[in-house]
Parts: structure tokens; sequence; C-alpha cells
């Protein structure tokens, strides 16, 4: 994987490539996820997915990666028409944890069997194999996560795998709308949003114009903002997802609250 080049006044920008080895860190997230829920009543509720269960969240998560391992090995051209998979899950759901294991392997494998930087379709910036390693990452630490708060922990996200969520939230968030629709609403008259980390010295900028939104990576990041959020690594990515809200103890904010109050209300996917 490539490094971010992107830095000004010292301050890393985004970037659609990172340091993160996304595939050994979807294993590793997967087995934290595991580790969770394994000999828990998995009919308990996750208050930050609601109406779902830990067994929805087990079933979401082990089909997303096996739905992304099959565009990997079909090497996916074109938005898929179908999404048929045969999933394998277990009649019973005290045989969810193991199948979510197995579901890493399953990944593991088309990962092994796919060069990261070969030209594929994806719905996001980056159109190549790398987006859907990527983002199986996400979709699986989020819902690691979402797994921990539900038993009432406090998750604990790796720094760099937090950064690099942040940045792949902010960099691919503008073509999420077929599937987060109130993304399109994400406009303004020329108006910026910072997101700064307390713990690393990471800045992304966030213009929202009369027809859409973006990444402003000519902001210098000492530059003023029309509002400001800031945190943790670890919280901000809670935050993008909506699993943490701006007014948190754990966040800091300053700045057009307005601007603030219609991001967070239309952003979260």
């Amino acid at each position: 994987m490539k490094t971010s080049d992107h830095t000004q006044h010292g301050t890393h920008r985004a970037s659609v490539f990172t340091s993160v080895d996304h595939r050994t860190a979807v294993a590793a997230e997967t087995a934290r996820f595991v580790a969770t829920i394994k000999d828990t009543d998995l009919t308990a509720a996750v208050p930050s997915c609601p109406g779902w269960t830990l067994a929805d969240l087990v079933k979401h998560t082990g089909s997303v990666q096996r739905w992304f391992s099959v565009l990997l090995r079909t090497r996916i051209q074109e938005p898929p028409r179908k999404r048929e998979v045969d999933l394998r899950l277990p009649d019973q759901e005290d045989g969810y944890a193991d199948w979510l294991a197995e579901s890493a392997t399953v990944a593991a494998d088309a990962f092994a069997a796919t060069d990261p930087d070969l030209p594929m379709w994806a719905w996001g910036a980056d159109q190549h194999a790398r987006f859907w390693a990527r983002r199986m990452l996400f979709e699986t630490l989020l819902h690691r996560a979402d797994a921990e708060l539900a038993l009432g922990r406090r998750p604990a996200i790796d720094r760099p795998l937090a950064v690099d969520g942040i940045d792949e939230f902010l960099v691919n968030l503008p073509f999420a709308t077929f599937f987060a629709p109130k993304v399109a609403d994400l406009r303004g008259p020329d108006k910026t949003l910072r997101f700064r980390v307390t713990d690393g010295d990471e800045v992304w900028v966030v213009r929202l114009r009369p027809d859409g939104f973006g990444l402003d990576t000519a902001h210098p990041p000492t530059a003023a903002a029309d509002a400001t959020v800031q945190g943790t690594a670890a919280d901000l990515l809670l935050l993008v997802y909506g699993r943490l809200p701006y007014e948190a103890e754990a966040l800091a904010h300053e700045g057009d609250e307005q601007l603030l109050t219609h991001w967070f209300a239309n952003s979260a996917f």
C-alpha cells in the first residue's frame, strides 16, 4: 500500500492510500468480534443499530465479508445486478460465532487470490480491489464496536485504524447516496467543517458547496473553518459513523452549530 504524501504545516491530510494492512486487519478485527460475542446471548438489542439484535449484527457482518469476497473473486467491473451469495449460515444462533470466524477465512482466501491494485468497479472513490478490503475492514470494525457497546463496554480502537477509518469514511461519503439518500442533502453556501484528532496531527476539512460536498485538501489545516470537531481518532471515528453525538463529553466542538447539526443529521450510514 502507498502512504499519503499530502501534508501541510506538519499536518497529515486525507488520501485514499494508507499504510494500514487492511487484509490483516480484517482477520484481527473479526477475531476480536468473535471473542466479544462468543457465549453471549445473541438476542440482546444493539442500541447503535436500532431494531437489530447481536445475531443480526453478526449475520450482517459475515454476509458483507462473504459478499465482498464474491466481488473480489469475480473481479467485478460494473455494478452488480444481483446479490446471490451462499452464506452457509448455521440453523442455530449458537453457531454464529464460528460462522463469523469462517467468514474471515473466506475473505482471506479472496484477498490471497486478488492483486490489491487490480482495477475493479467499486462504489467509492478508489476503483481497485483494495477498495473492498478497506471497506470490509471498517464494516467489521464498526460492528465489532457496536457489539461491545451493546454489552456495555467501551470499544478500544487502534489509533492507526481509527485514522484510516475516518479518512475512508470522508473520502467515500460523497458516493454513498444510493444507499444513504440523506447524503444528497449535504450542501451549503461554501461552508467548511474541520475534523481534528487530539492524539495525533491529522486534520480533514470538508467543504459544503451549493452543488454538493467533498474533502478540501487545499484548505490549510490551521486556517479558519466554519465549524470544528475534535477528539481522539477513536472517538472521531465513532462520531462520523453516528455512534457518538458531537456534543459528547469526549469531544469538543466550536463554530457554526447549524452546520454541525446539518452535517450529522445527514452524513451517518
